[in-house]
């Protein structure tokens, strides 16, 4: 059932601002897999920005600034707002004339002290090999096309079939893994279901699936509820997004259920990260994002600070979990002082506002 009490550009508000407070949040405590460590230098519960500590990860960044993935977010909302829709050639004309002249392969460089593995082989091939744009994704099975694709999901919430195009292609450019495409489309389709109001509830994943019955979505039902193949479609057939079941679009309800079970107890919810799993990879951070996000419904404090203080990968996890609970709230969920003390927060606020205006029209 659409909630109709939270407009539509409320909740890309909230959305997009929900990634970019995520990712600061998480610039000074990233990374700590011990949270015994973690604790010592930043107190048994982190509330606000912080700044990083000597010598750790993104050291140098002040408190509210964001992490690369915090800039190329903004490298794909700048052009959406610039050409009105998704323009590939724009965007990656964006990375090689704005990112990449700051990188030099190695890990600890460019835009927020830290250049994320599918970014530095993307670079490699792109940059050293002169690979032309097609040819220069790499296999990180990590969640960072997934922390620029929501704001494909914003522009595209409205036309569900053309954001799992654009998310699939635009995650395809710098990484190549099946798995992660698919898992990162389902995240892409979970936002813009939550954008146009629909809840996030344990048929989440049902109502996806039977757009992917009708043809909506490229994922093809051939393994749910009696559906048949698409006839005479080879895997190197099919378009980028079209996968050969909707699995990865379970994960959703799945953790919605976890829930809802009186036989499970997480206590306390930060303790998800270490149920599913600290490390980067795309299998460990989306169930998190999605239980969180389910935990705290409209509750967007709560739910992102579960996710920066369960330690580990907790910049992915804070931000997919951001994006989640502030299209579930809006930015009516959002305290004033992450935007507040976020640098450009109130500049991004308006970026989003006018995304959510292109998308409305």
């Amino acid at each position: 059932m659409t909630n109709t009490s939270i407009s539509f550009e409320q909740r890309v508000q909230g959305a997009l601002m929900g990634a970019y407070i995520g990712d600061a949040l998480s610039v000074g405590p990233h990374w700590y897999y011990d949270l015994a460590a973690m604790h010592a230098a930043y107190g048994p519960w982190i509330s606000h920005y912080t700044e990083p500590k000597p010598g750790r990860y993104h050291a140098g960044l002040k408190a509210g600034q964001s992490s690369q993935a915090g800039f190329i977010l903004d490298l794909l909302v700048d052009s959406l707002a610039e050409q009105g829709h998704y323009d590939e050639p724009d965007f990656c004309r964006r990375l090689d004339e704005t990112l990449f002249p700051l990188l030099d392969g190695s890990a600890r460089k460019g835009p927020g002290n830290y250049t994320n593995q599918s970014i530095r082989e993307t670079w490699a091939l792109r940059v050293r090999g002169k690979r032309p744009w097609g040819q220069c994704a790499g296999f990180a099975d990590t969640t960072e096309s997934a922390e620029r694709i929501m704001a494909l999901a914003a522009r595209y919430a409205r036309a569900p079939g053309t954001l799992a195009q654009t998310v699939a292609a635009n995650t395809a450019l710098l990484q190549r893994d099946t798995t992660i495409l698919a898992m990162t489309v389902a995240y892409g389709c979970v936002l813009g279901s939550l954008l146009r109001g629909e809840p996030l509830d344990a048929q989440t994943s049902d109502r996806l699936t039977a757009l992917g019955r009708d043809g909506t979505l490229d994922f093809n039902a051939a393994v749910s509820s009696g559906g048949t193949a698409k006839p005479g479609a080879s895997a190197a057939d099919r378009p980028a997004g079209s996968f050969a079941s909707p699995e990865a679009l379970f994960a959703a309800s799945g953790a919605l259920h976890v829930l809802a079970d009186p036989a499970i107890r997480i206590e306390p919810a930060w303790k998800i990260a270490t149920v599913y799993g600290m490390p980067c990879a795309a299998y460990y951070q989306f169930p998190a994002a999605y239980y969180l996000a389910g935990r705290f419904q409209e509750d967007f404090e709560s739910a992102v600070l579960h996710a920066i203080n369960g330690g580990g990968e907790n910049r992915a996890r804070a931000m997919l979990t951001g994006t989640l609970s502030g299209a579930i709230g809006g930015i009516q969920s959002v305290p004033r002082r992450f935007i507040d003390d976020l640098e450009r927060g109130h500049e991004r606020l308006e970026k989003a506002a006018g995304l959510a205006l292109q998308a409305a029209a």
